[in-house]
């Protein structure tokens, strides 16, 4: 597929609205373009990531394809489902096919979680976000994926296979903040602050 970008600015979204990958016009607070908008945020922040020193290069290289993977994620959803029309020859009045992602994105995912995480020592409580500069952007990214995947529930009609990869991908970050971290974890400790009276007394 070829994307050709000659121009940056158009002055068509100057109203608030925009185009989706369907050439259909809606407000840029409509649920699919915050959708997509979370993805775009989400592969800036990946972007930071990947700028951190110390990152494992391995762990850097699967970066770079969730980045790509992101952007495919990111034309499914920009396009609604559309029904395929039986007037006409192909290419008039037809749905043009458009780009879906589907399991094996997903499967691919899973496989770097199962790989990693079979290497690292099983958590006793929850991890506190930190650790060395890449560990700590990983887990924004994290948190940023997961408002993605919120996102994209509230699309509706957005193709559940974006929901899965999503939910799969977050898991992914977390393992990836885990390897990637050489200080200790610092895990949370419920209740290790309380100055309340105890029950007792």
């Amino acid at each position: 597929m070829t994307v050709n970008l000659t121009r940056i600015y158009t002055r068509l979204g100057d109203g608030g609205e925009t185009h989706l990958g369907d050439m259909s016009r809606v407000s840029k607070l409509h649920p699919r373009v915050e959708a997509y908008g979370a993805l775009d945020e989400l592969n800036a922040q990946l972007g930071v990531a990947l700028a951190q020193p110390g990152l494992p290069a391995r762990l850097a290289q699967w970066l770079g394809r969730v980045q790509n993977d992101l952007l495919d994620v990111g034309a499914d959803l920009c396009v609604p489902p559309q029904e395929p029309t039986a007037e006409g020859p192909p290419g008039e009045g037809a749905a043009r096919e458009r780009l879906r992602i589907g399991a094996p994105y997903t499967e691919w995912l899973e496989a770097r979680c199962d790989e990693v995480n079979a290497q690292l020592e099983p958590l006793r409580s929850f991890i506190i976000p930190g650790g060395d500069p890449a560990t700590a952007q990983l887990h924004v990214c994290r948190t940023v994926c997961r408002r993605a995947e919120r996102r994209a529930l509230a699309v509706g009609d957005a193709n559940p296979e974006v929901v899965r990869y999503l939910n799969r991908l977050s898991d992914l970050l977390f393992i990836l903040s885990r390897a990637s971290n050489e200080r200790p974890e610092s895990l949370w400790e419920p209740g290790a602050h309380d100055s309340s009276p105890s029950p007792a007394g």
